[in-house]
């Protein structure tokens, strides 16, 4: 990697501008604090697209995902957009699971009244894929530590429990979410259906995700 090398972040996409928004603020502050180009992309939904981007430049880059597990799209879709790039690229792994994900959800879950200690849901995406089941509890099992309370798994689609299933009366619900969106709607609504007392927001451009963009950029450069 050269004075040259740029981050590229890869985000889903969704047809929500404003959940759009969250990326470009994240890749931004995270290029700025780097002090290097950043640019961010999208799997779908939204342009630039990711395949677009690396086969538009020769530049090397570091290509850092901003998906919460691993997936079609991680092991399918991102590969295949690094082969038709036009320069070196090196692809980092998805951003969660992670502590500091976990950390940022406390304090999300903290601005929305929810009390310490309080019966909690983390509420996914989801994926028919085996191992972004296993990211999930890993997710889960972290916010559980930082919580200081057990942590109970629902995900919106593919494997595992829906939020009817899950939520209880008088819960706390933690979206495992990067930006708002058809899923985010989703979870807020199932979860108050459910009865939850009170849904966070999602992760959005808090400083601890940026700080750990920045954290797997400076990785994948060493």
């Amino acid at each position: 990697m050269t004075a040259e090398t740029r981050l590229v972040t890869v985000a889903h996409g969704t047809r929500l501008a404003a959940g759009n928004e969250v990326a470009r603020q994240v890749t931004a502050a995270a290029g700025e604090s780097l002090g290097m180009a950043a640019v961010c992309s999208y799997v779908e939904l939204s342009e630039p697209l990711f395949a677009d981007v690396l086969a538009g430049s020769s530049a090397p880059t570091v290509a850092v995902p901003l998906l919460l597990s691993t997936g079609f799209h991680l092991r399918t879709d991102l590969p295949a957009a690094v082969a038709g790039a036009g320069g070196p690229v090196t692809l980092g792994p998805s951003l969660g699971p992670d502590p500091l994900l976990a950390q940022a959800q406390v304090a999300r879950l903290v601005q929305a009244g929810a009390r310490p200690g309080q019966p909690l849901v983390l509420v996914a995406a989801g994926s028919s894929d085996p191992l972004a089941t296993d990211d999930l509890r890993a997710a889960a099992s972290m916010l559980a530590e930082a919580w200081g309370g057990e942590v109970r798994l629902a995900t919106l689609s593919g494997l595992g429990e829906r939020p009817a299933q899950v939520v209880r009366a008088g819960d706390a619900v933690s979206p495992y979410l990067l930006a708002d969106g058809f899923f985010a709607e989703r979870c807020r609504d199932g979860a108050l259906a459910a009865g939850a007392a009170m849904v966070a927001e999602v992760l959005g451009p808090h400083p601890l995700v940026v700080d750990l963009v920045v954290r797997r950029a400076r990785s994948l450069l060493a």
